[in-house]
């Protein structure tokens, strides 16, 4: 049986997300990949960013309506230099884990380092050669956005988590 897992890379301008499919089996299925774009030129009053939430959670909405995930797996923060920029990727991550709750979806939550990881095999890999391992994995062409890699990446994890903790069930099965 497949289960489908929708992966986010969250931003307050773009946020990418990847869907994938993945069986206990350890077989993992590329279904899509891309972003919800929300970006404006010149700068962004608070009213500006308040609709930018807003078209943020409905993108998301219609991501959900179209792929119809079992769970959800979003980029935890990190904290960067600019603390602006830090509260308005929080704010983001608020709206668009507010629109997975709203369909009662499991999310789960993963560092970068550890999703580097799981994808290459080291926690410091630049994210051109996460992008490469995940086409080559996944039989991508392309992907059209940094973001949208990123996100495939962050499913790529859970599904590959999910496989691993199948498999110690099965092996913790008493017979």
């Amino acid at each position: 049986m497949r289960k489908r897992i929708l992966g986010i890379d969250p931003g307050s301008r773009i946020a990418g997300f990847g869907v994938l499919e993945y069986t206990s089996a350890g077989d993992i299925f590329h279904i899509a990949h891309g972003v919800v774009d929300v970006r404006r030129s010149g700068p962004v009053t608070e009213t500006e960013f308040h609709q930018r939430l807003y078209h943020l959670g409905l993108g998301f909405r219609q991501v959900l309506e179209k792929y119809k995930p079992e769970s959800v797996a979003v980029e935890s923060i990190f904290l960067g230099k600019n603390a602006d920029s830090a509260f308005k990727l929080g704010h983001a991550r608020g709206v668009i884990t507010y629109e997975m709750l709203l369909q009662n979806l499991p999310v789960f939550e993963y560092s970068s380092r550890l999703i580097k990881k799981t994808v290459t095999g080291s926690g410091g890999a630049e994210k051109e050669q996460v992008q490469d391992v995940l086409k080559m994995l996944l039989k991508i062409s392309s992907f059209n956005e940094m973001d949208a890699s990123d996100a495939v990446a962050v499913a790529y994890h859970h599904a590959a988590a999910e496989i691993a903790k199948a498999r110690m069930q099965r092996g913790l099965e008493i017979r």
